[in-house]
């Protein structure tokens, strides 16, 4: 994992780092009130996830318990901790990094589709409960992203196969999901709230 503090260094004076572990929820808690106490929260992005995949027939429970801690749970608690500072700052934005495997199935992801469908239907639910704050609620639903921890599981000609699958040929780059973020925390899209942008080159609709 990378040093915050040492990004948040090489980005600049105004710029802070925070660690907290997803799974404790006192951590939660904890961290991101000082998050707000440091500098106020008036966007939040839940992006950190954790993919473990297996078929359905196999009841691994300890690596369903702990999918749906980080990539459903942690985003929940998050958030929730978050509300008061998004209600202060009059602009809130919670942008959910969610997944096309959310909204359709993949194969030996039972537990990652179930914690990011999950994760697209919490997100709905705070659009029409946090709307009145103020604050809007979106989700992004990638294909595969071409980060280290993605392409370590879609190598070879399991990843060929997979970016045939795909109409434009190719899997999500990090800067066009932080675009999308972007846009979505921006002011001319405040009457977005609870959409799920599918950032998958058009497999979804085949």
């Amino acid at each position: 994992m990378h040093d915050p503090s040492e990004l948040a260094s090489r980005l600049g004076a105004d710029h802070k780092g925070f660690v907290l572990d997803l799974e404790d929820a006192g951590a939660i808690a904890s961290v991101v009130d000082q998050i707000g106490a440091a500098m106020g929260i008036d966007i939040l992005v839940n992006n950190a996830g954790l993919g473990i995949v297996f078929p359905a027939e196999e009841p691994n429970c300890e690596a369903w318990d702990k999918t749906m801690r980080i990539n459903l749970r942690g985003p929940w608690l998050v958030a929730a901790a978050a509300l008061p500072y998004l209600k202060a700052s009059g602009r809130g934005r919670v942008i959910n990094i969610s997944s096309q495997a959310g909204v359709i199935a993949i194969e030996e992801h039972a537990p990652y589709g179930a914690s990011k469908a999950a994760l697209i239907n919490l997100t709905k639910v705070m659009a029409v409960e946090w709307a009145k704050f103020g604050i809007t609620t979106n989700a992004i639903a990638p294909t595969v992203v071409e980060t280290p921890m993605a392409l370590v599981g879609w190598t070879g000609e399991k990843g060929e196969r997979a970016r045939r699958d795909i109409p434009v040929g190719r899997f999500a780059r990090p800067a066009e999901i932080a675009a999308a973020a972007r846009y979505l925390a921006s002011e001319e899209a405040g009457i977005i709230n609870g959409a799920v942008l599918m950032a998958d080159g058009g497999f979804s609709v085949k």
